[in-house]
């Protein structure tokens, strides 16, 4: 059952990998500036979700499914990633730790502000997060 989970996972990683990198592309021509066209803010926003949602889906399905069938004991957030570094899925703690801090400033930024900043940051930190999921989903073709 839990190769299934797992196997069921992957597919929807693979699926996120697809959306992340095609607005990642669709960004990095953009560029960063001081003025977007409703279009263009549109891009970033879009980058921005999928950044959040690829990293939470990451973490808590696919790096757990993983836990679940190399029978770690299921622990914490923290245990997972901690798993994950074990792992080398992720280069070091530094690296996840300010993708997640990312993540939590796109889920909880509210003024405008701060978001001209906050793309920036995304788009620099999106191919980072890009090499986890790709060595995540590499490290996972003994399970299929």
């Amino acid at each position: 059952m839990s190769n299934a989970i797992l196997k069921n996972n992957l597919e929807s990683l693979e699926k996120q990998l697809e959306w992340l990198r095609y607005s990642y592309l669709k960004c990095e021509r953009i560029g960063i500036r001081e003025n977007y066209t409703n279009e263009e803010f549109d891009y970033f926003e879009t980058l921005c979700s999928r950044f959040a949602r690829s990293l939470d889906f990451l973490i808590r399905r696919v790096f757990r499914s993983i836990d679940d069938v190399e029978y770690e004991i299921q622990g914490t957030l923290i245990d997972v990633v901690n798993n994950a570094l074990k792992r080398g899925l992720i280069k070091n703690e530094e690296e996840i730790r300010e993708i997640r801090d990312i993540r939590n400033e796109i889920v909880h930024e509210y003024v405008d502000e701060g978001l001209l900043e906050l793309l920036e940051v995304v788009l620099n930190n999106t191919n980072s997060l890009i090499t986890i999921i790709e060595s995540t989903i590499k490290y996972c073709e003994k399970y299929k």
